[in-house]
């Protein structure tokens, strides 16, 4: 039979190339719930292919469908999540939106598959162990975290000695540092090795994005922060690689193709037969490493210090980001003050353990109104 997907965030990125991967084997998988924002027009094409029992939309849809509808909404997302018939949950959507409807599907009983990365980030401590407690494996879909999952396979938990996160570097790796406070939104779209939603291309551009996997890592694999390093890769053709405590490392190596970490988030733990293209590493010729620069992308540091104070810093980290991006995105702030942001609210923050979602929603709506408030105050500043 069939495995039953609720997709939501099926019109960005992640969520089209899932439906790639799913109409290209329409035996091993069937949508039921489809979930996406604002690009009705994609979502009602979606639909017409797809056929779903359920269809979570944040415009009403034009078109005719047998499938319930319901308005966007936190309540919504979970009823999608929740679907009695759904099997595996895929969170391709960015943002805290996700959080809620994350726990309340491993609540169900319902498989995870996770793009989401800031779900982990802000609630790792709520959703791990909730997993765990419910026997359900997250799927990691982020090519980094997909990558550290499979290398993992080689040995045990406890023969590994560190994880190393690879990233590209983004558009601005060769920047002089005072030609970083003039980059436009145009330039920092323009990614060098993938093509991706705004905001994390944006956020891979600060390494923001970075940070985020980096404590994300740190929930999903049970791994101490000093056990987990970054290193710069321009090529992206690996993707992680774990050392065991022998010296041995396992990479984990594909062509930059989002849809091989999907397909195997969704047909684990078996490799199937995909779209992409096969490495010739003949023709790739060489692969090169360097260190991250933090006096230049301090978001790395700043991401690394609120992982390891825990409690709520993750969520405002995150939070505070999303601000500071919609800001650059229009014109409002600087792209090197994104991560000054990020550094003076952190500071002004007071954090609590987090033991439930109310403590992750508290924290998360505290960092949004600082961050606003802050950015009023510059707009005044001129």
């Amino acid at each position: 039979m069939p495995t039953n997907i609720a997709l939501l965030g099926s019109t960005g990125s992640v969520g089209r190339q899932t439906l790639d991967v799913i109409e290209r084997a329409p035996d091993q998988f069937k949508v039921v719930c489809l979930a996406a924002g604002s690009n009705v027009e994609l979502l009602e094409q979606q639909v017409r292919v797809h056929i779903p029992a359920l269809v979570v939309s944040g415009k009403a849809l034009s078109a005719s469908t047998t499938a319930e509808t319901l308005p966007s909404s936190p309540e919504s997302l979970i009823a999608a999540a929740t679907h009695p018939d759904v099997d595996l949950v895929v969170f391709a959507m960015s943002g805290h939106d996700g959080i809620a409807a994350t726990i309340a599907a491993i609540e169900a009983g319902k498989q995870v598959a996770i793009a989401n990365k800031e779900a982990i980030v802000c609630a790792g401590d709520i959703i791990m162990p909730l997993a765990a407690q419910h026997g359900i494996t997250i799927r990691p879909v982020d090519s980094e975290h997909s990558a550290i999952w499979q290398s993992m396979a080689s040995g045990i938990h406890d023969e590994v000695r560190r994880i190393v996160i690879t990233a590209s570097g983004g558009p601005f790796r060769t920047t002089p540092a005072e030609e970083l406070a003039h980059v436009t939104v145009e330039q920092a779209m323009k990614h060098p090795t993938w093509n991706m939603g705004g905001k994390i291309t944006v956020d891979s551009a600060t390494l923001v994005n970075k940070g985020l996997e980096l404590i994300e890592a740190h929930h999903l694999f049970a791994m101490p922060f000093d056990q987990i390093d970054i290193v710069i890769h321009p090529e992206s053709i690996i993707h992680s690689l774990v050392e065991f405590v022998d010296g041995s490392t396992i990479a984990q190596l594909n062509q930059p193709d989002m849809r091989l970490p999907i397909q195997y988030a969704l047909t684990w733990p078996r490799h199937h037969p995909g779209p992409v293209a096969s490495l010739n590493l003949a023709e790739i010729g060489s692969l090169t490493f360097e260190e991250p620069d933090e006096d230049r992308f301090p978001a790395l540091r700043l991401a690394r210090d609120a992982g390891l104070s825990g409690d709520t810093y993750p969520t405002v980290y995150s939070a505070v980001d999303e601000i500071s991006v919609e800001a650059f995105a229009h014109g409002r702030l600087r792209f090197t003050a994104i991560p000054r942001l990020i550094e003076t609210v952190l500071s002004r923050h007071s954090a609590t353990p987090v033991t439930s979602l109310d403590d992750v929603l508290d924290a998360d709506q505290w960092a949004r109104r600082e961050a606003t408030r802050l950015l009023a105050e510059i707009a005044a500043a001129g």
